[in-house]
């Protein structure tokens, strides 16, 4: 430390001992200061004066200065000790006594002070060097008393200049610590009375003086940081440094010594005398720092605080020279512009040059000023309120200072200025930003950029609405600064300017704000409504602590909330009293019983209040009104105010009322208030009373321009004798208050309109009042607490300036802005759910995409790719969409209209329909086919539904661009045409359409929902009559896109079911010929079924229900369409015959089944159909069982085909006897027995449909069919004992079914149609055998029914009929030999059985008389043949025996009822 660093030419030699390094570092010094003694010397040798030897009569040879100059010369060789150790003021005095002579020239005098700056510079003397204290403080006290000889101007200024060089070096030396207070004070002091003087004098000392001046402050200020809080003794005294001029018995005097340029002796014009500097300044304590510090308003005050300011240095020093700045501030308050002796133009130069000093010390001071309370409340109050004022200087420079000072101030201090900086909003950038105040274009786009500055702090926008939008005694500065950034960014019939950008720049950045703590969390994204349950003092309202979120958030938004209640209730005040204090108690602002101080605090606090009802409500003269009054006055704090003051302030809350009894009242209010706060000079309220009124009537007379004659000075003063208790008042303040009033009106009507009020003396003193009690200042971090509330006053608005600003931008750089503008506020839009804001951004958006409007260009593909604002809008419309189609949800329309468009120029990848929909399609739901379901819309007959019918797709339409027109011969596209059309490819990419169907299934159900109304929407509006080829183009690719986003969200079905059946309906059921659209909805009807019923079982009856649409097409369409229909269908079948469960389901398919089976092309794909489900009964129910068989006998009758498929239904019919039976054997090994009695019922029902079926079939004209039908039915009621049916029903499938049959094809037989059945003769013979067949085998069973004789002669007389039948007119041989055969095995079977024998009972045998009656008419000769006569005998005895086996009566009747 302190050790020189040695030029690399002088460095000593690192190998050498330290004790030679020592020495040698000695020597260099020493030969330094010798050099400079040299070069004084041999300046001061040039002059005559210096130059001669004295006369011998004088005691000395040569001048003192010359003296002490050689002695250091010859001492600077002998010092022994370490340089540190020497003192400092050994070789700096006889340089510092050049300098304070006043015999020297400025020659000598520069070059002294030069050398005082090489020795600080040389970096010997530190703090630690020996007595550095003294030898600092001798610098600057020589140099701020240098004197010496004008000889020339150019002189004069070399020695000003060096005079700056030594102070700023004492500065920046190390040893500056070691200066006091006092010396820091005279330093800068000096350097401003350089600054001032410099004034006169050449540019380059007026540049370097003032750069000097930066420099100190910059010193002194940084140091700020580093040091303890020394002020605490200033400010626990109370005391405040005063100042006055030089005093001679005050040493700390700053302005005790001068510079004296004086030529001859006589000093000349611009001597910075501190009397001469006042003068200049018109009177401005300029020239002292403070005018100079006589301390303290008591002389025991002087003692401390001189001991202060002779500390090393500090904050006090700091206090000085910062509220020095603040008084040149001041001090330009009371100058008028004009000419003046001082040659800074003070209008400008002179706060530019104060402003520009207080921003580098609070730029350097930082935080570290809150720690200073002196120096902080001189920035709270006397800087502020200085700042308001040049705040709305007519000079941008000025303003420009101003705002980056308050812009550092909120960086470092603005939890302690919550007050100013609202005023400085209010009042200064909200006024000037707009034209209206008077402001120029500068003062505006100054305002304007510091506003946007603001803006660009992550934090400003939010800490503004928290501290002062929800702080019901602020003005709601958000809001305003919000409105006034989105009403500047508008061009209003104007072309768009720096100023909209301006303000659109700031805009944008208080959303990328918003957007980019989205990210960070917040404290609670999901904030329940405030509500007010019970009244609480709406005033009184308090947080618990306003550093930690979880209290302040709540806090503030409650606050806000009764902020805006307080509004709506002041609206309704103000159109009648009585019902808006009614709303306020009805939202619990105000308690159910009125009482005065809560009406009082609502006029007090509420702002937007009609101000003369205000006024009449307080000076009315009921109890209530004239106790809300008093508390009304009680709302103020008039602590250390000036009456006027006072009275200005409470008048400028209401309009004085007009009737003196009213006036009388208030001012008795006031009155009391006034004297109870400051008692200081008045001695009872009356005295107050009288003045306040003596005002107000000065007031009238001055301001009023009726009154002709005005009151003097002297005639207020007689006018206002004795009222102090009987005692006059002091004259200095009554005339202190009479050029109050003259200079300044009490306005007691209040200002027209509500735009932003001007600051005035008695607004700030009410301001600094309020800043002591004000809540603390809400500092937010970077969560997004506040954001949703802010977001939804600003959005509509911004969205609406971002618009039309990108509406009339021109170049890609605005346009860039503007969309980033957009995407974050989708992006807040979205996280905080305001589905509103982000509905109505995209239909803005969406406008600008040029694809809504009706196409006027020629063509509008290459238009698109020449407009870069179309382009960058449509990316930005899809973008969102895909990132933030959550919460859109009537912007789908719009969305939809963008992609239609581009569907209909051809520009969509044809995949956007068909992706969403086919991706699954890979994997089949059954592995067996081999190959993917095909998908339906690639039927060969139709277009593909993806695309347009013309040429479509970008590159369809870019080789219709490159083609040649036959009609109009085109040239070949020219190289913009070609990157036009490049250009809107790379746009249709950019979007990523496909993704928004694709990735459907990641939708909000909202959402998803709304988009699916949205296709509809836009599917359905061509059903208006007639519709074009495009319409229906555009209907088709709605209901593509609709059946995509259904089949990808098959987890949702439920939830967009409805819709989309609905609207397949309606297409199917409104369309009565072939086309596109209908395919397109049936064909997605069925893909949709067969997706999804693998998935959803608690749909399947619906999706199946949905199917018998098919069923209502129009024949026309049905035909159409029914072999890709029954295909569908088929496939439906096998891929989910398993999920297919309820009979109303299986009637739907059966039904559809059975239709093709008279239809040339489906009937295959529908048999197919049929055999994969009653094969081996494979995926045969109860549920469909009888469906299916319905089916296969549609198919056996169908002529259309092979007989062999009609052989094949008829199998499949006979072979699901076997799952009956199956189902009954089941049933009985599981079931109770009740249950299996009904299921027995109900497999019998089946069998009997089942039998019924076959019984039509074997009525068909072709012989193969007919016969297979005998014998399949023949197989289903020989197979009857499996599935052990009751008695009833062998005689249910006798009559209905065998009967009917046996009599149908005898009629047919000998109709009129036999050449239509061929070779009916061996069909007859299947039948008896049939017949005979059946009988015997339900023998047993048919003989125990009460009507067996009925039935058996039905059996006889059939075959009686048989045996006559003529096929083709004559009698058939075979039947005739047939018949008796048969006939007669069943009568032996019944013989054997004893069913038929001989009986004796009473009444005669009928059945044995009837049967042979028939018998013997069909061949007579077979009774003989089965009951022998010589057996006759026998038959009587076995009859008597066997009388018991016929069942009783009793149990006849019990069997047929248990059948029936």
């Amino acid at each position: 430390m302190g050790r020189l660093k040695m030029p690399p030419g002088i460095k000593a030699i690192e190998e050498e001992p330290e004790d030679y390094e020592s020495c040698s570092e000695k020597a260099t010094l020493a030969c330094m200061i010798n050099s400079e003694v040299a070069a004084v010397l041999a300046v001061m040798r040039r002059n005559v004066r210096w130059g001669g030897r004295y006369m011998s009569g004088d005691d000395q040879l040569e001048h003192s200065l010359i003296q002490s100059l050689k002695a250091l010369r010859k001492q600077i060789f002998s010092w022994q000790n370490q340089w540190e150790t020497v003192n400092p003021t050994l070789y700096l005095q006889p340089f510092l006594d050049v300098i304070r002579s006043d015999e020297t020239g400025a020659p000598i005098t520069g070059v002294a002070l030069s050398s005082v700056y090489r020795i600080l510079t040389l970096d010997v003397i530190d703090q630690n060097n020996a007595n550095v204290e003294e030898a600092m403080h001798s610098v600057v006290d020589a140099v701020n008393s240098c004197r010496f000889e004008v000889t020339d101007p150019a002189s004069e200024e070399v020695v000003l200049m060096k005079i700056l060089q030594v102070l700023l070096a004492c500065m920046k030396s190390k040893a500056s610590v070691m200066l006091s207070n006092q010396h820091v004070c005279n330093i800068v002091n000096t350097c401003f009375r350089i600054v001032h003087q410099a004034g006169s004098k050449g540019e380059l000392l007026q540049r370097i003086a003032r750069h000097t001046m930066h420099e100190l402050v910059r010193c002194i200020f940084s140091h700020l940081p580093e040091v303890d809080n020394t002020e605490r003794a200033l400010v626990n005294g109370g005391n405040k440094v005063k100042q006055e001029v030089t005093g001679p018995d005050n040493e700390y005097a700053f302005n005790s010594r001068q510079l004296e340029n004086g030529n001859s002796g006589s000093e000349y014009d611009g001597q910075l005398s501190s009397g001469s500097f006042a003068s200049n300044a018109s009177g401005v304590p300029m020239a002292g720092m403070m005018d100079d510090s006589a301390i303290g308003a008591g002389k025991d005050a002087v003692p401390l605080d001189l001991h202060l300011m002779n500390e090393p240095y500090g904050v006090p020093c700091m206090v000085e020279i910062f509220h020095f700045f603040c008084t040149l501030l001041n001090a330009l308050e009371h100058i008028g512009v004009g000419p003046r002796s001082n040659t800074i133009a003070f209008d400008e130069d002179v706060p530019l040059f104060a402003l520009g000093l207080i921003n580098s010390a609070i730029e350097l001071g930082g935080p570290s000023i809150r720690s200073h309370p002196r120096l902080l409340g001189l920035i709270q109050d006397e800087l502020f309120r200085n700042l308001m004022q040049f705040g709305l200087s007519a000079s941008p420079l000025i303003l420009s200072m101003v705002c980056s000072i308050v812009l550092n101030l909120y960086q470092h201090l603005r939890t302690e200025l919550k007050l100013q900086l609202e005023a400085f909003f209010s009042c200064v950038i909200l006024r000037l930003a707009q034209s209206k105040y008077g402001a120029s274009y500068q003062q505006q786009e100054v305002a304007m950029e510091a506003l946007v500055d603001f803006c660009r702090q992550k934090t400003f926008m939010v800490e503004m609405y928290a501290n002062l939008d929800c702080d019901i005694t602020c003005s709601n500065v958000f809001e305003d600064l919000a409105n006034l950034l989105s009403k500047s960014a508008f061009p209003v019939n104007c072309p768009l300017s720096s100023m909209h950008i301006l303000a659109l720049d700031g805009l944008i950045a208080v959303i990328q704000g918003m957007a980019e703590r989205i990210g960070n969390g917040s404290g609670s994204s999901e904030q329940a409504p405030v509500k007010l349950d019970e009244y609480t003092p709406f005033w009184m309202v308090k947080c618990d602590n306003y550093g930690d979120p979880n209290h302040w958030v709540p806090f503030v938004r409650r606050r806000k909330y009764i902020k805006r209640r307080l509004m709506i209730g002041a609206d309704h005040f103000n159109r009648d009293p009585k019902k808006g204090l009614e709303f306020l108690q009805g939202t619990h602002l105000l308690p159910d019983k009125l009482d005065p101080q809560s009406v009082a605090c609502f006029f007090r606090y509420t702002a937007g209040l009609d101000k003369n009802l205000v006024g009449d409500f307080l000076g009315n003269h009921d109890e209530f009104c004239v106790q809300v009054l008093h508390e009304f006055a009680g709302t103020f704090d008039f602590q250390d105010m000036n009456l006027d003051t006072a009275l200005r302030l409470f008048l400028e809350t209401f309009r004085l009322p007009g009737e003196s009894q009213k006036i009388q009242r208030v001012l008795e209010a006031f009155s009391e208030r006034y004297y109870e706060q400051s008692p200081q000079i008045l001695a009872n309220k009356d005295a107050a009373l009288l003045l306040s009124y003596s005002l107000i009537m000065l007031n009238t007379d001055q301001h009023n321009v009726q009154v002709k004659k005005k009151m003097t000075e002297e005639d207020f003063i007689r006018n206002n004798r004795h009222i102090n208790g009987g005692n006059d008042l002091p004259r200095e303040f009554l005339s202190e208050l009479y050029h109050s009033i003259c200079k300044n009106e009490i306005r007691t009507t209040p200002e027209q309109g509500a735009g932003f009020p001007e600051m005035t003396p008695s607004r700030w003193i009410d301001l600094m009042h309020k800043s002591k009690k004000t809540a603390p200042f809400i500092v937010s971090d970077s969560r997004a607490y506040l954001d949703h509330d802010m977001f939804a006053i600003m959005s509509g608005p911004t969205i609406a300036a971002i618009s039309v600003v990108f509406d009339h931008a021109e170049h890609e750089d605005v346009y860039q802005t503007c969309i980033d503008g957009f995407l974050a506020v989708a992006k807040i839009s979205a996280c905080h759910h305001l589905e509103d804001v982000l509905d109505d951004l995209v239909v803005s958006l969406c406008k600008f995409t040029t694809l809504l409007n009706p196409s006027s260009v020629e063509e509008p593909v290459l238009a698109f790719g020449d407009d870069s604002k179309a382009r960058m809008a449509t990316v930005t419309v899809f973008t969102i969409a895909n990132r933030y189609g959550d919460y859109i949800r009537t912007g789908w329309r719009n969305i939809l209209d963008c992609i239609l468009r581009l569907h209909k120029l051809g520009l969509l990848p044809a995949r956007v329909a068909s992706d969403a929909a086919d991706e699954s399609e890979l994997s089949p739901a059954d592995p067996g086919h081999g190959k993917p379901i095909a998908n339906p819309s690639s039927a060969a007959h139709m277009p593909s539904m993806g695309t347009p019918r013309r040429s479509s797709g970008l590159m369809g339409r870019f080789s219709q661009l490159l083609s040649l027109d036959t009609e109009e011969p085109r040239s070949q596209p020219t190289e913009q045409q070609l990157a036009a059309h490049q250009r809107t490819l790379q746009t249709i990419q950019k979007c990523h359409i496909d993704s928004i169907f694709t990735e459907s299934k990641f939708l909000q159900a909202e959402s998803l929902l709304q988009l699916a109304r949205a296709l509809i929407w836009a599917g359905g509006r061509p059903q208006k009559g007639s519709s074009s080829p495009e319409d229906e183009d555009t209907a088709v690719f709605c209901l593509e896109l609709l059946i995509a986003i259904t089949l990808n969200n098959r987890d949702r079905i439920v939830l967009l079911w409805q819709g989309v059946y609905e609207h397949i309906a309606n297409i199917v059921q409104s369309t009565v010929m072939p086309c596109a659209l209908v395919e397109k909805a049936v064909f997605g009807l069925l893909r949709i079924c067969q997706r999804l019923l693998p998935y959803k079982e608690n749909l399947a009856d619906e999706l199946l229900r949905s199917m018998q649409l098919v069923l209502k097409l129009d024949a026309r369409v049905a035909d159409a369409y029914c072999e890709q229909i029954t295909q569908e269908v088929s496939r439906l079948v096998k891929a989910n015959a398993a999920h297919i469960r309820s009979q109303m389901g299986w009637r739907t398919i059966t039904s559809l089944l059975s239709i093709t089976a008279r239809h040339p092309e489906a009937s295959e794909a529908g048999f197919d159909a049929l055999l994969f489900i009653m094969s081996d009964g494979a995926h045969l129910l109860p549920a469909n069982y009888v469906l299916c068989a319905e089916a296969s006998r549609q198919f056996a009758e169908s002529r259309v085909g092979q007989a062999e498929r009609s052989v094949q239904s008829l199998d499949l019919m006979a072979g699901s006897v076997d799952c009956l039976a199956r189902w009954a054997r089941e049933a009985k090994e599981a079931m109770a027995e009740e249950d299996v009695a009904k299921m027995s019922l109900d497999i019998g029902e089946m069998w009997l449909k089942l039998v019924q079926g076959l019984r039509k079939v074997c009525l068909d004209q072709r012989e193969e069919v007919r016969n297979h039908a005998l014998l399949s039915l023949q197989r289903c009621l020989t197979g009857v004992d499996e599935i052990q049916q009751s008695h009833s029903l062998c005689l249910q499938c006798f009559d209905p079914v065998i009967f009917t049959m046996l009599d149908d094809l005898l009629e047919i037989s000998q109709g009129q149609s036999q050449k239509d059945y061929r070779n009916m003769e061996s069909t007859l013979i299947l039948a008896m055998k049939l017949l005979s067949k059946v009988f015997l085998q339900l023998l047993h069973e048919l003989s125990q029914l009460t009507n067996f004789c009925k039935l058996w002669l039905g059996v006889l007389s059939r075959m009686e009929k048989y045996t006559k039948v003529k096929v083709r007119g004559k009698k058939s041989e075979k039947l005739q030999e047939l018949v008796p055969e048969l006939l007669k095995n069943t009568l032996l079977v019944m013989k054997t059985k004893g069913v038929l024998m001989q009986r004796s009972a009473l009444g005669g045998d009928s059945l044995w008389e009837l049967t042979w009656l028939h018998v013997n008419n069909i061949a007579p000769s077979l009774q003989s043949e089965v009951f022998p006569d010589q057996e006759q005998e026998q038959l009587k005895q076995a009859d008597e025996k066997t009388g018991t086996s016929i069942p009783s009566e009793a149990v006849v009747a019990k069997v047929a009822g248990t059948a029936g």
